[in-house]
C-alpha cells in the first residue's frame, strides 16, 4: 500500500480554484494518486506545493504539478519539468490526443474530455522518469 504524505496547505489551494476547475483539478489529483498506487515500487508519494501549485513527487520520478492560472482563465494544466524529455516524448506518442504548452505542460479547456488512459500513461512515465529516462521514448 502506497503512503501519501500531504502538505496541509495543498487543500487550501484546491479550495481557492474556481468551482468548475476545482472539480477538474481534483479529478487530475485522483488520477495521479490512482496511477501512483498501481506502479510497483512506488511506496510513497509526496503531495506538496511548488510555486504555489499542487505537486506530486515519487522517489524515482519527476515532479508533476497541476494548476489553473488567472492569466489563462479558460484552461487548466498538468505541468512537467521542462528540462526533462517527458513532454517531448508525449508529443511523439500522442501527437493529436493532447494540447501542449512547449515542453512543460499538457493543458485542457474546461469542457474537454480528458483521455484518461493516455494521460495516466504520461503520469506513469513522469512518476518513474529516473528509471526510464535512458530508454528510447522512455520505454513507451
Amino acid at each position: 500500500m502506497m503512503k501519501l504524505s500531504t502538505n496541509p496547505k495543498v487543500q487550501a489551494v484546491f479550495d481557492n480554484y474556481p468551482k468548475g476547475y476545482q472539480k477538474k483539478l481534483l479529478q487530475l489529483r485522483q488520477l495521479i494518486l490512482n496511477t501512483a498506487e498501481e506502479i510497483e515500487g512506488i511506496d510513497e508519494l509526496e503531495e506538496t506545493l511548488k510555486w504555489g501549485e499542487p505537486s506530486y513527487l515519487a522517489k524515482k520520478g519527476s515532479t508533476i504539478r497541476i494548476d489553473w492560472k488567472p492569466k489563462k482563465p479558460d484552461q487548466y494544466a498538468v505541468y512537467f519539468k521542462c528540462t526533462s524529455k517527458l513532454v517531448t516524448t508525449f508529443k511523439e506518442i500522442y501527437p493529436k490526443e493532447f494540447k501542449y504548452e512547449t515542453t512543460r505542460a499538457i493543458y485542457f479547456n474546461l469542457d474537454d474530455k480528458v483521455p484518461e488512459k493516455k494521460l495516466k500513461h504520461c503520469i506513469e512515465l513522469a512518476l518513474t522518469y529516473h528509471h526510464v529516462k535512458h530508454l528510447p521514448r522512455l520505454g513507451a
